[in-house]
């Protein structure tokens, strides 16, 4: 059985986002795990992903988010130890959710290329 990935964004659960009050800020999680080569056989997801990231810098900058960490996970203390552990983990904080949702629907936001460096991803909006 192939093993369910998930690369885009759940429609659903963006519009929840939506409704978050737009005076406190979001931080989102995202676990990442690239594709070893990507179509063209030439490139890693990895190195997709680092164009990705540079591209998107502007937007980011933008949306007045900050990186509060962005690195690879390097052991599982709580957890199955057998499970494979995500390529990287990026941590980024927003003003409000409106300012990641802008971000993401911005005319020229490299989504694409994005998807074109992973394998999957989890994408989780946190609040305090």
């Amino acid at each position: 059985m192939t093993p369910v990935t998930h690369i885009d964004i759940n429609k659903a659960e963006l519009n929840k986002l939506i409704e978050h009050p737009i005076n406190e800020s979001i931080v989102i999680l995202n676990f990442l795990k690239f594709k070893e080569k990507m179509e063209n056989d030439i490139v890693s997801g990895e190195v997709a992903y680092k164009e990705y990231m540079k591209q998107a810098y502007p937007f980011f900058q933008k949306a007045s988010a900050e990186i509060l960490f962005f690195g690879r996970p390097q052991q599982m203390l709580i957890g199955p130890q057998d499970e494979i552990l995500w390529d990287k983990v990026l941590v980024v904080k927003y003003a409000s959710s409106t300012d990641f949702i802008n971000m993401i629907q911005a005319e020229g936001y490299p989504s694409k290329l994005r998807e074109k460096g992973l394998q999957d991803s989890r994408l989780i909006s946190c609040s305090s």
